[in-house]
C-alpha cells in the first residue's frame, strides 16, 4: 500500500511538472485568455505572429496605395484574414474591409487600422522601399494594418474566449478623403459600443503610449479662394485692378484672426499654405488663388465663418470680387478627436498592467487631425500614440520622405489592441450591458 502511494505520488508531481513546463514554454496558452492579460505581448512577440507582421508591413510599404485605391492592400488583409479563418465583410468604403472575430453577439467593441499611402517620393535606402514612384507609406499606415492582423491572430486563436465580438475595421482614405465617413454610412459601427485605435509615433520612447481624456486632436478644414480682378501690363497698373495685392492683403489679414480674435488659452490656426497665379514677371494677371487649412478645438464654424468675410471683405476693398470654398475638392470638415473619459480609464489600466506603471504618458493636445473623429464622433472612442522612438537611431516625423516604422514595436501595438478588446468585451459583459442585437452580421 505505501509503494502504491508513492509511486501515485511520483507520477501525479511529474505529470505537474510537465503541464508547468509546457505552459511556460508555449505562448499559446489555453483555457481563458482573459484571465492572463500578462500574457499578450509574449504572445505577439512569438514568432508565430512578430513574424507575420512583419513580412506583412513590408509587403504593403513595397506597394502603396493612395486613398479609396488600397485594392491590393486590401486583398492581402482579406487573404490574412481567410488564413486564421476570421469572417469579414467586403468591400465597405470601396476598399474597406471589416473582420469579426468572437461570438457573433453582444457586446460589440471595434479596432481600426487605417490603410491608405501618401503622395510622397520615398527617400529612405531600404530593401523595402516604395516599389510606386510618388508614394509611399510616410505616416506609418502600413505597420497599423500589420499590428491589427497581429491582434487578429492573438484574437481568433482564442475567440471561444472572447465574452461578445471584436470588430475589426480596415480603414480606407484616412488621408484627407474621409474615408471613416463613407464606412460608417455603409454601416461599419453597426451594434458597436466603442471604438480604438493606435496610432506610431517617432516622438514618444519606445514601448510607452500617450494619451488623454477629452480633446486630444484638432478639428481641421480646408478653404480655397479665387481673387479676381482685372488684369494688364506691369508698367501701367493704373490700368488695372491687381489681384495680387488683394491676395496679399487677405493673407496678412487671416493671420489676425488668431492673434487678434482668439482667447490665447484656446488654440487656434490658421495657415494660407498655397498662392497660384501669373505667370509673367511684366503682366498683372486677373487672378489669384489661395488656400489653406484651419484648425481649432471649439468655434470652429465661427471661424470658418470669419475667413468667408475676411476674404471677401478685403477684396472687396481693393476692388477684387472673390468667390470661397470650405470644402474644396470634396473635403469637408473633421472635427476634434475626443477621447471618451471612462475608456481613457480603461486604457490606461490596461496598459500599465500590459507594459509597466510607467508606460503611459499624459499627452498634450495637439494641432493634428485624425479621420478617428468620424467614428468617435458617433460612438465612445479612444485614440492613442504609441512610442517607437529609438535613441541609437534617427526616425523621421510623419509625412516626411525619410519617415521609417521601428518594426520592433509591432508587438505592442497587438497586444495593445487585442488587451483592449478583450478586457472592454469582459468589463460590459459582467455589468450585463447587453444592446439587443438579433440581425445578422
Amino acid at each position: 500500500m505505501a509503494l502504491n502511494k508513492i509511486l501515485l505520488f511520483s507520477l501525479t508531481f511529474q505529470l505537474v511538472s510537465l503541464l508547468l513546463r509546457v505552459s511556460s514554454e508555449s505562448p499559446w496558452i489555453t483555457g481563458d485568455v482573459t484571465q492572463t492579460p500578462m500574457k499578450y505581448l509574449e504572445l505577439a512577440r512569438s514568432p508565430e505572429v512578430f513574424d507575420s507582421m512583419v513580412r506583412i508591413r513590408r509587403k504593403i510599404h513595397e506597394n502603396p496605395e493612395l486613398g479609396y485605391e488600397e485594392f491590393e492592400t486590401s486583398k492581402l488583409i482579406r487573404s490574412e484574414l481567410d488564413l486564421i479563418g476570421v469572417k469579414y465583410r467586403y468591400p465597405v468604403a470601396i476598399t474597406g474591409v471589416i473582420g469579426y472575430i468572437g461570438s457573433g453577439e453582444p457586446p460589440f467593441v471595434a479596432l481600426r487600422a487605417d490603410m491608405d499611402a501618401l503622395p510622397i517620393q520615398e527617400a529612405v535606402e531600404w530593401e523595402h522601399r516604395s516599389k510606386i514612384p510618388g508614394k509611399m507609406h510616410a505616416c506609418g499606415h502600413d505597420g497599423h494594418v500589420a499590428m491589427l492582423l497581429g491582434a487578429a491572430k492573438i484574437l481568433q486563436k482564442h475567440r471561444h474566449d472572447l465574452q461578445g465580438t471584436v470588430v475589426l475595421i480596415f480603414q480606407p482614405a484616412e488621408e484627407g478623403l474621409r474615408g471613416a465617413k463613407k464606412m460608417i454610412e455603409e454601416g461599419a459601427l453597426k451594434n458597436v459600443e466603442a471604438i480604438f485605435g493606435i496610432h506610431l509615433t517617432n516622438r514618444i520612447p519606445f514601448g510607452k503610449v500617450a494619451s488623454r481624456a477629452g480633446p486630444m486632436l484638432a478639428g481641421a478644414g480646408f478653404f480655397e479662394a479665387v481673387i479676381t480682378g482685372k488684369g494688364g501690363h506691369a508698367a501701367i497698373p493704373q490700368h488695372t485692378i491687381d489681384p495680387v495685392v488683394a491676395a496679399s492683403s487677405i493673407v496678412l489679414s487671416l493671420q489676425h484672426l488668431v492673434s487678434r480674435e482668439t482667447d490665447p488659452l484656446d488654440s487656434k490656426v490658421v495657415t494660407v499654405s498655397k498662392v497660384l497665379g501669373g505667370n509673367a514677371f511684366n503682366v498683372i494677371p486677373d487672378s489669384i488663388t489661395i488656400g489653406g487649412t484651419l484648425r481649432a478645438f471649439t468655434g470652429f464654424s465661427q471661424l470658418q465663418q470669419r475667413i468667408k468675410e475676411v476674404i471677401t471683405k478685403q477684396a472687396t476693398v481693393h476692388r477684387c470680387n472673390a468667390s470661397v470654398n470650405l470644402t474644396p475638392d470634396g473635403k469637408e470638415p473633421l472635427p476634434p478627436t475626443v477621447n471618451d473619459i471612462d475608456l481613457y480609464k480603461q486604457y490606461k489600466k490596461v496598459v500599465r498592467d500590459l507594459l509597466g506603471q510607467e508606460a503611459v504618458e499624459e499627452a498634450q493636445p495637439l494641432m493634428g487631425s485624425e479621420d478617428f473623429s468620424k467614428f468617435a464622433e458617433v460612438i465612445p472612442g479612444h485614440f492613442s500614440f504609441l512610442g517607437m522612438q529609438d535613441e541609437t537611431k534617427g526616425y523621421a516625423s510623419s509625412h516626411s520622405p525619410l519617415y521609417r516604422v521601428n518594426e520592433d514595436v509591432l508587438p505592442y501595438g497587438a497586444a495593445i489592441h487585442a488587451s483592449m478588446a478583450v478586457q472592454y468585451l469582459k468589463e460590459k459583459a459582467s455589468k450585463g450591458s447587453i444592446s439587443g442585437f438579433h440581425d445578422e452580421l
